[in-house]
This record gives C-alpha cells, sequence and structure tokens, in this order.
C-alpha cells in the first residue's frame, strides 16, 4: 500500500542520487581502467550485475521521470534534493571533470524546472580545479537555482583539507549554501583490508572513509577560517556526532603534546564545528534512536531526513519514523522545515 501524505508535515529527502545514461556508460568504460581498486568495486558491481538489486539500482539512478514520481509516491516523499551519485565527476581528469560537472548540472536543472513542487537538487563541481569548480558553484546556484554543492569524499585520493581547494569553501561561504560531503568508496592506499572483507561499500567502508574527510576538514582549520560555511553529511554524520566525547579529549591532548607538526590549536573543540558548521542526514538509517541521539547533541535543528534513493528504497522505514516517539514540532523540523531552512526549499 502507498504510504499516504501526513496532514503535519510534507517529508522531504535529502541525499537521493542519480546520474545520466552517459555518466553511467563513462563508468562502465572505466572499470579496470584507472588502478582505483574502490571504482572497480563500486562500478563493477552496478554497471554489470545481473543481481536484482544492481538491475534496481542502475534503472533507479537514470530516471528523472515516471519510475522516480512513481517510487517517491509510493512511499510519501513530497521532495526528493536530487545530486550526482557517487563518485560523481571525481573519477575523470581535471578537465573533463570540470565540463561534465558543468553538463549535468544543466541535465539536473532541467528536471528541476519540469517537476519544480517535486525536484530540487545539488551542484557538482570538479575539485580538482578549484578556481573553475567555484566558479561552476556560483553560477549553478546564481543562474540554475540550485540549492547547494555536493562532493563525493576524496577526488583521486587527495583531500578538501589541502588549501588547494579552499576556494570552494569560500564560494559556498560567500553564497550562504551548504557543501554535501558525500561518501565514495577508499582510495587506493587505504581500501585493502576492506576489500579483503567485503566492506569497502556502504556496509562500512564509505562511513570511515567520509567521517575521516570530515575530520580532516575540521582538524585542518577549514572552520576557523571560514566561520559561516555549513556542511552536510549522510548516514547519521558518519558516526562523528557519537565521536564527539573522544574526539574533543584526544584531539587536545595531542595538541598539547605537539605529536604532529600538521596537527595545529582550533579555536574550538571538534564538537563545537559539528554543532554549530554540520548538519547531518539519516540516510540510510530508519532508527529511531539513533536520531534522537544524533537530535540530542547537535540539536534538532541540525537533524534531517534522507532515503538514499535508490541505494535504499524501504517504505517500512519510512513508517517507522513517521512512528517516532518524538514531538510533532520536532518530526516537523526533521522531515520538512529543517530542509527547507538550509536548502531554502
Amino acid at each position: 500500500m502507498p504510504i499516504a501524505s501526513n496532514p503535519d508535515y510534507q517529508r522531504i529527502a535529502t541525499e537521493e542520487a542519480w546520474a545520466p545514461p552517459h555518466m553511467i556508460q563513462s563508468y562502465q568504460k572505466l572499470v579496470g581502467t584507472i588502478g582505483d581498486p574502490g571504482f572497480d568495486s563500486l562500478w563493477g558491481f552496478y554497471g554489470t550485475s545481473s543481481s536484482v538489486r544492481a538491475k534496481k539500482v542502475f534503472s533507479g539512478l537514470q530516471d528523472l521521470g515516471e519510475q522516480r514520481l512513481h517510487d517517491m509516491d509510493e512511499c510519501g516523499i513530497d521532495m526528493a534534493l536530487l545530486s550526482l551519485t557517487s563518485p560523481g565527476v571525481q573519477c575523470f581528469d581535471a578537465a573533463t571533470a570540470t565540463a561534465l560537472a558543468r553538463a549535468t548540472n544543466d541535465e539536473l536543472a532541467d528536471a528541476c524546472r519540469r517537476h519544480p513542487t517535486r525536484f530540487a537538487a545539488m551542484a557538482s563541481f570538479g575539485p580538482l580545479e578549484p578556481a573553475n569548480a567555484a566558479m561552476e558553484i556560483e553560477r549553478a546556484v546564481t543562474l540554475l537555482g540550485m540549492k547547494g554543492a555536493i562532493f563525493n569524499s576524496h577526488t583521486h585520493g587527495e583531500y578538501m583539507s589541502d588549501p588547494k581547494f579552499w576556494d570552494i569553501f569560500a564560494v559556498c561561504e560567500q553564497l550562504q549554501v551548504p557543501l554535501y560531503l558525500h561518501p565514495q568508496t577508499p582510495p587506493p592506499a587505504m581500501i585493502k583490508p576492506f576489500l579483503d572483507a567485503g566492506l569497502d561499500g556502504a556496509v562500512f567502508g564509505f562511513g570511515v572513509e567520509t567521517g575521516l574527510h570530515m575530520l580532516r576538514i575540521i582538524t585542518s582549520g577549514v572552520f576557523d577560517r571560514f566561520p559561516g560555511l555549513q556542511m552536510c553529511i549522510g548516514h547519521m554524520g558518519e558516526a562523528l556526532p557519537y565521536w564527539m566525547y573522544r574526539l574533543d579529549y584526544m584531539h587536545g591532548v595531542t595538541v598539547r603534546s605537539k605529536r604532529y607538526a600538521c596537527l595545529q590549536p582550533l579555536r574550538q573543540p571538534i564538537s563545537h564545528y559539528l554543532r554549530k558548521n554540520i548538519y547531518v542526514t539519516s540516510s540510510g538509517f530508519g532508527l529511531e534512536s539513533a536520531i534522537r541521539f544524533a537530535q540530542q547533541e547537535l540539536g534538532v535543528d541540525r537533524v534531517m531526513y534522507a532515503m538514499d534513493y535508490p541505494y535504499e528504497y524501504e517504505a517500512d522505514e519510512v513508517r517507522a519514523l513517521d512512528g517516532m516517539d518524538i514531538p510533532v514540532a520536532d518530526k516537523r523540523k526533521f522531515f520538512q522545515t529543517n530542509a527547507e531552512r538550509v536548502f531554502s526549499l
């Protein structure tokens, strides 16, 4: 049975994946050619497998019309915030990534114009050309009406904690739009133990690698340099809310001991930045206790709903979250009004 509309709030899903057919075809051609075992594992499966799961994901990713809207209606999703699936354009060389980001942003913006009450979108960009990336984010936001920008963690093993990428943070702060850090598989330098156990993907490797990336951003001083910058991370914060006490303690004693030249004092504890500069979404976490914990520790204004379609598409999760034992006002923030405020919907 389809899930009915809720009279108390709309359901806005804030981490919903898409990829045009030409991008999927490019991913398929790259498998086995770029020396990235994580990419090969991810797209070697979704791009070639005949399994039921792979076929459903493969089909759902490419649709921006009838199928996606039908699936949203079946689960009672009023609006989806769309973005280019992992690894986005970041598996390509710098010039190709920049060109593809512009083209896919145009395609996604066109879909949002066709379905303005059902779709909104975040912009892609090629991080290896930071100045061009900043210009593309500005174009996508100011001319195409996109609601923020998204990147899929590391780019060829490089992390945005490196100051050479900081033009990207600067433009998002200037435009007052959120920057979403989305997972991908760990880079070649760290993936082997995950692959050996079949844990490189969303089951665990994604979260470990993405949580590491966010910590690198925080500890490099990005939020001291750009205090107005707001970022989002999915999957209930990639476990970081549950580590806040230990992160504060161990970061503090390590800095004071001067153990690492690269680890310098911050103006605030790590938990401060998680509470003031980070929003988390529930993508893939249909667990009331985890959501309540994040609301308690980060604040009810910093936790938003996401489904993670088409990788996760479970109507029972929506029903369970509708039934959470939290005040209706907080549930409305979780499902609707936080997303409306953060993404200017």
